[in-house]
């Protein structure tokens, strides 16, 4: 099971800026293309602000992760302390 966490903390790290890249192009690239509301800045702009630190969180989970913070988890609330 923790390989699998250490696999997906990984895939988690490269989703993460991959997204964000995809936001930016199609924002680039809609933009002013049209009529249409997907065509103005202000959406794709507010999309980007709310979706930027979600991507942020994505990366900073994948890294610990990866460096194995989630191999040995509570099973109790005493083990917290």
């Amino acid at each position: 099971m923790n390989k699998l966490k250490k696999i997906m903390g990984f895939v988690w790290m490269i989703i993460a800026p991959v997204v964000i890249y995809f936001l930016i192009m199609g924002a680039v690239h809609n933009i002013g293309n049209g009529t249409k509301d997907i065509n103005k800045p202000i959406p794709w702009v507010i999309i980007i602000i709310i979706f930027t630190p979600i991507a942020i969180g994505l990366m900073i989970f994948g890294y610990y992760a990866l460096k194995g913070e989630y191999d040995k988890l509570p099973e109790s609330s005493e083990e917290l302390i």
